[in-house]
């Protein structure tokens, strides 16, 4: 991959993982968080956070 579309991808994929992180803070603000909500949000974040780590 060339350098700037590596860089377009951890570009992604850091906004993806902003996004997620935005998500998980507006849940667990709810008065009643979805607990199964919360944990598929930290599932999705912790991958991303494997593939940024990967690139």
């Amino acid at each position: 991959m060339a350098s700037t579309a590596v860089s377009s991808h951890l570009t992604s994929l850091q906004t993806k993982h902003a996004g997620l992180e935005a998500r998980l803070r507006d849940e667990l603000a709810r008065p009643v968080p979805d607990t199964a909500t919360i944990q598929l949000l930290k599932k999705q974040k912790l991958r991303l956070k494997e593939e940024i780590s990967g690139v």
